[in-house]
């Protein structure tokens, strides 16, 4: 058992020369309160320990475990290699006899055991099967060992597609024609088999649903809009195929390229090599855009859900129709009755000009409206405004055909008066004189 010993502490003393330190000149800075957050490693710590009531040894002992896990299940660490499910695939003979030198026509997923994860594999996934490829099939773990003469071939096989699936490049131009997809891409519903099926609509969704989805992982936009249900609404359908018909792929060919002769340094064979296999780039390119854009309009002539929109959008515009209908025949009446007063204010403006033409007598019997006089009038505003010496009738005296100018302008003006038209606002000069005519300017004077 312990014992507790209290030792007294008896202080030295101060020496006998010493004294207080001078007070400093400079003044303290002020207090500033500030918010402390509780964060970081050593909080969390605290609080996984205080929640689950643990001691420091059993907190350290939990995070050793959670980091082994981890290490596990990321493929990292010893003993990690049977883990994750990968490289355990059964290899056929097909697989095992494969050449070396034609190793573009292998398939790198299938040498390394990775069949059922092609595209979706991660780097961790492909690291851990080419361990456990390499430990199976090393040359070294062979030697010696009678029907194993192709294992060395292999082996190579395996390097070599561990070397194309770990570089991002390389890994996508594989991807952008993996021999796996080749059947796929080709098995596609169509308009018949659609259309004779029990179900239509469930077909279609169940057909057309993986499609899509394969060809999604070529799209450069993420995340890719998919087909959906049949109740989806009409602003998700439209942006469905609005997505798919502007579809931006990062799918190319060079893996199909054609390998220029080992050992050939002749310039001009490169540059053909190169110029064919551009030229069969862009034409691998452009069918595998028909393609797609064929499957859009096939699935956008079978999709329930466009028949379903327009047939509410019929529906709507009938809607609409029928209520607008019922809208104009209840102002039928009262559009009749406009019509009505309209025409009897008609009738009364023509009785009106009638008059007044019948009360003008000859000198206005030649104009059938108060428009044709109106526009009289403007044509003499505009001759007076730039007088000029006006032609005389042959066998005609001045004064004659200065009576008769004298009259008519007094008759038109008399009617402008009569129906509220403005009067000219300054005298009117005689057609012969730059005066103003006695009878025009007596008539301006009391029209005014």
């Amino acid at each position: 058992m312990a014992t507790i010993t209290e030792l007294p502490i008896v202080p030295t003393p101060l020496p006998a020369k010493w004294t207080p330190p001078a007070a400093s000149s400079k003044s303290a800075s002020p207090l500033v309160e500030r918010r402390l957050l509780p964060a970081g490693q050593a909080y969390l710590a605290h609080v996984r320990r205080a929640v689950h009531n643990l001691s420091f040894e059993e907190h350290d002992k939990h995070a050793e475990e959670e980091r082994k896990r981890m290490q596990a299940l990321n493929g990292s660490g010893a003993g990690s290699e049977d883990d994750l499910g990968v490289g355990d695939e059964e290899e056929t003979d097909d697989i095992l006899t494969l050449d070396p030198k034609e190793w573009k026509k292998q398939d790198h997923y299938a040498v390394l055991g990775l069949s059922h994860l092609r595209y979706k594999a991660t780097p961790e996934q492909i690291k851990i099967a080419h361990r456990k490829k390499v430990l199976k099939h090393h040359p070294d773990k062979k030697a010696g060992v009678a029907g194993d003469s192709n294992d060395d071939a292999f082996f190579k096989c395996i390097q070599k597609a561990f070397e194309v699936l770990t570089n991002a490049e390389r890994r996508r131009q594989f991807d952008s024609v993996d021999p796996f997809y080749d059947i796929f891409e080709t098995d596609v519903p169509t308009a018949s088999q659609v259309t004779k099926a029990r179900d239509p609509a469930k077909f279609f969704f169940q057909s057309f649903g993986p499609v899509f989805e394969r060809e999604a992982r070529f799209s450069r936009k993420q995340p890719v809009p998919l087909l959906g249900a049949l109740d989806d609404p009409k602003d998700a359908v439209e942006g469905f195929y609005d997505f798919w018909y502007n579809f931006d792929s990062w799918r190319s060919f060079e893996y199909l390229d054609k390998e220029v002769n080992e050992g050939s340094d002749n310039r001009d064979d490169k540059r053909y090599t190169e110029k064919k296999n551009k030229t069969e780039r862009a034409r691998r390119k452009k069918e595998d855009t028909a393609r797609l854009r064929g499957i859009v309009d096939v699935a956008l002539g079978l999709d329930p859900r466009i028949k379903r929109i327009r047939q509410e959008e019929k529906e709507a515009r009938e809607a609409k129709k029928k209520g607008k209908g019922q809208m104009n025949g209840q102002s039928a009446k009262q559009k009749a009755e406009e019509e009505k007063r309209k025409a009897e204010e008609e009738a009364k403006r023509k009785e009106e000009e009638e008059k007044v033409c019948a009360g003008f007598g000859r000198g206005l019997s030649r104009f059938e409206s108060v428009s044709e006089i109106r526009l009289l009038a403007q044509r003499r505003r505009r001759r007076r405004q730039l007088p000029r010496t006006p032609r005389r009738k042959q066998g005609g005296s001045s004064a004659r055909w200065k009576t008769v100018a004298s009259k008519r302008l007094k008759t038109v003006l008399a009617l402008l008066y009569q129906h509220g038209l403005p009067p000219y606002h300054r005298p009117v000069y005689s057609t012969t004189r730059r005066q103003p005519d006695s009878a025009s300017h007596a008539l301006y004077t009391f029209v005014a």
